[in-house]
């Protein structure tokens, strides 16, 4: 958004154009069935009936989705992927996996020492020789605070590392502060720093890493396995499979449930490699860095941004690869305590919101997808129909769900008297009841993925916790579906939203919260 007075008058007008159009056509969505309502009562109510039988269809289709991703995780994780690199026989397809050097990037800001100690301490403890694994930290030049925590991490893990580069970003004039632009610039002097090592693009897979996120100790080797087996390797990104797990029993319920339905959502995604995006931590190789022209420093979602790029600096060959290991973040956290936890609730919130910027991407893809005839038609109808759609449901289909039901028997009160109104809404109800039965298969999947429970959890305080998770509802409501409304509504009305940085707290003795 900071480049927008770059753009001339008549661009500008199509840029705020492409920004208002998926905010006024969720409004329009959400206002339609009550003013409707008075009028096509029976239109009405049938239409949110085909909206539940959809919501039917695809509750069912996203867990089995997750127990496909979860057996697929299982395996993954029992494997030794170094060993299946070094099995592999070398030929023009398949490229020497010895030669792979992991070069992982970790933009920060305030981060206390200890969160970015088990940061590194999981890469250097990774199954991966030391001499190819390289790590570079970014902090702010006037961060002096950060300068020293990295000099520490530097002394205690440099020397189990090929290299502990340290980049200072001045935060240069015109930029929209936040990760995209720590990116932006660290990325052309960490290619430096990697061109000096005598290393080639094409053998350096970067990862763009959390500085909460820790790897799974098979995830480099994983990678390197998919990336020299595959002959358009320099045309894949990996993207691993977040679980925000590090304090997951330190956060209040809400919380916790938020950081559940993030993990299991992209599990699911990771069963349907068509619709997959870059998504918070993800690799790809220096080359396809260089070819998409790094990260942008005026935009807020640095991942969906990122993926658009390569996209379209691929002509469209970009393709995701799912990685069937975890990388494990910390569910928001603030370092209040009590009851309320106000603080960490509002990072909850205000995290959510930034995902949902990502909205943010639709005037930018759409111009380009005009663009680039090249990519055959189809394939760009089907990546712009899953993003207007995600956008779209996300805001609109639960409040439908929840509500849109109840409008026409409210509104048209001879509509409410028929026959037909009432099997409608038994249909309804016996419907919605029993996708939320799914339910119980994801409380199934969470339990063999979540770390073990505080000690001084009783039976019965377990048992709740779970069951909390059958409050989904109200709190996606609250955290999910309200933050993304937000986020359309303010680029509706060009209310542009400021990066707010995540504030991340250590672990310490906190045994658990309700």
């Amino acid at each position: 958004m900071a480049k927008m007075a770059s753009l001339s008058r008549g661009q500008r007008r199509v840029q705020r154009a492409l920004e208002v159009a998926p905010g006024a056509l969720t409004w329009t969505i959400l206002i339609a069935p009550l003013v409707a309502s008075f009028i096509f009562a029976p239109y009405i109510a049938f239409a949110i009936f085909l909206i539940d039988i959809y919501w039917f269809i695809r509750t069912a289709t996203v867990v089995l989705g997750i127990r496909r991703t979860y057996r697929q995780m299982k395996r993954a994780m029992l494997e030794d992927w170094w060993q299946r690199c070094l099995s592999l026989a070398v030929s023009p397809d398949i490229i020497d996996p010895r030669r792979i050097v992991h070069a992982v990037l970790i933009p920060t800001y305030t981060e206390p020492y200890a969160i970015l100690y088990e940061t590194v301490r999981a890469i250097a403890d990774a199954a991966y020789p030391a001499e190819n694994k390289v790590v570079a930290i970014i902090t702010r030049e006037s961060d002096r605070l950060g300068w020293e925590n990295v000099h520490r991490l530097q002394q205690e893990f440099g020397h189990r590392l090929r290299a502990f580069v340290h980049i200072k970003d001045p935060l240069l004039p015109g930029i929209v502060v936040g990760k995209s632009a720590a990116m932006a610039y660290g990325g052309p002097v960490l290619r430096h720093e990697l061109e000096a090592m005598g290393l080639d693009q094409k053998d350096v897979i970067v990862t763009d890493l959390d500085s909460d996120f820790r790897v799974h100790r098979q995830f480099f080797a994983y990678v390197t396995y998919q990336y020299a087996s595959d002959r358009k390797r320099l045309e894949c990104l990996f993207q691993p499979i977040p679980m925000f797990h590090n304090n997951l029993w330190r956060v209040p319920f809400a919380v916790r449930i938020m950081a559940s339905a993030c993990t299991q959502w992209q599990m699911f995604l990771s069963s349907r490699p068509d619709r997959l995006v870059a998504f918070s931590s993800y690799s790809m190789s220096l080359d396809l860095v260089i070819k998409a022209g790094y990260w942008d420093d005026d935009v807020i979602p640095e991942d969906s941004r990122f993926y658009w790029k390569s996209f379209f600096a691929t002509h469209g060959r970009l393709k995701v690869v799912p990685v069937f290991l975890p990388i494990y973040g910390d569910a928001p956290e603030a370092s209040d305590r009590g009851v309320l936890r106000e603080k960490t609730h509002a990072n909850q919130y205000n995290q959510i919101k930034r995902w949902a910027w990502g909205v943010s991407d639709v005037p930018y893809v759409t111009v380009r997808l005009l663009r680039h005839a090249e990519i055959s038609l189809w394939l760009r109808a089907r990546r712009y129909g899953y993003m207007i759609f995600n956008h779209l449901t996300w805001t609109t289909l639960p409040l439908l769900l929840l509500f849109g039901a109840a409008l026409p028997r409210l509104l048209q009160e001879d509509w409410n008297l028929t026959n037909a109104a009432d099997r409608l809404g038994l249909y309804a109800f016996i419907i919605i009841n029993i996708a939320f039965l799914n339910i119980a298969a994801l409380i199934l999947v969470e339990r063999r993925i979540n770390p073990p429970m505080p000690r001084n959890w009783g039976f019965a305080h377990q048992v709740w916790a779970y069951a909390q998770l059958g409050l989904y509802p109200p709190v996606g409501l609250v955290f999910s579906v309200l933050p993304a409304l937000e986020a359309q509504t303010r680029l509706m009305l060009g209310m542009y939203l400021e990066y707010k940085v995540t504030e991340k707290v250590a672990e310490g003795p906190v045994e658990g919260t309700a």
